[in-house]
Order: structure tokens, then sequence, then C-alpha cells
């Protein structure tokens, strides 16, 4: 993915951002089946491990310095990702929702997902890569209340009808997880 955001026309800008909020309403409204038909089946989702890295001095007056890949651990490198889910864990994580004996979510959390900076990054031929930010609101009775933040890359199929999710890596702002994110979807 380039650094760059690339030219879209109004129209391709306003789809993307429709898709994006229609995508956070199907998950703060719980259908999580209706979400699932947003992805493609050979989609890859994972989130990164972070670290905190030392600044290496050597590259001082560079960007890389400072960059926030220094900061990611996940399949292709050392370390272990926070998640790394094909389209058959993502089916399970959904079905388990629904189940009688997931008390883990019962009573279910209340969400709330602001998503903004909607950036095309590249377009090759029907797959577009897109960046993302989001805020999560998350409620849970008998816990305090979390906000996670962090961004998101996406690669999108343009399909008939609308974009699907061919890949989607999920990058947390955060020093410390203090809640559990097994069962959000962000």
């Amino acid at each position: 993915m380039t650094d760059q955001a690339i030219a879209t026309s109004p129209e391709e800008q306003r789809a993307l951002e429709r898709f994006y909020y229609y995508e956070a309403r199907l998950l703060d409204s719980r259908q999580y089946q209706d979400w699932l038909a947003l992805l493609t089946e050979d989609v890859r989702y994972s989130m990164p491990s972070r670290v905190n890295v030392q600044v290496d001095n050597r590259e001082r007056g560079k960007q890389q310095m400072l960059s926030v890949a220094r900061e990611l651990e996940g399949p292709e490198g050392s370390g272990n990702p926070l998640r790394d889910e094909s389209y058959v864990h993502l089916m399970l994580r959904v079905e388990r929702a629904y189940k009688i004996n997931s008390w883990s979510e019962n009573p279910p959390a209340r969400t709330r997902r602001m998503v903004g900076n909607v950036e095309l990054m590249a377009r090759r031929d029907d797959e577009w890569d897109v960046l993302s930010n989001f805020q999560l609101f998350y409620a849970r009775p008998g816990s305090r209340d979390v906000i996670y933040s962090g961004q998101r890359n996406d690669t999108l199929r343009v399909a008939e009808g609308g974009y699907r999710i061919a890949r989607r890596e999920v990058v947390l702002d955060y020093a410390e997880i203090e809640k559990p994110t097994l069962g959000l979807l962000f």
C-alpha cells in the first residue's frame, strides 16, 4: 500500500463511506450474519500485536524512525498476532454469538462504531486498498465502558451491487489492553 491516497470521484468516495457506515450499523445492531455476507470466502482478518520499540538513533531524521509498522507483530514477522482468521473462523464466531450457551456475551455488549478518514490508497482491477480510522465504544453491564480506536487496512473487492471485504488488518491504538477483544469485530 502506498503512503498517498489516490483521487476518487465524489461518487466513489460517497460509495466507500456508505459501505463502511452500513458495515458499522450491521455490527452495532448485532446483525452478524448480514455482516458475514460482506466478506469474501477467501477473506483474511488479522490484528497484529503491537509492541513498544525503542527509537533507532541511526535513523534520526528519517520517517521510518517513528514508523508504526516497526511496532507491529503479525504472522509474517516475529511474534504473534492478536488475530489471524479466515472466513471459517469468522463464521464460527458469528454462529457462536447466537448459541444459548454463549455466556461471555450474555447479556450482549452494547457497541457504537464511528468510522472516518476513509481513503482509497490503491486500485487494481477489481480490488481497492482502503484505509479507514475507527472508534468503538464498548459497554458491558457490570464493567467499565471502554473506547477502542485504531486504523483498518482493507482490501475491498468491487462486486456487483457493492464491495466485499477480502482482507482486513486492524491496528489498534493501545499501550495496554485492559478489556478483552476476543468477541469484538472491528
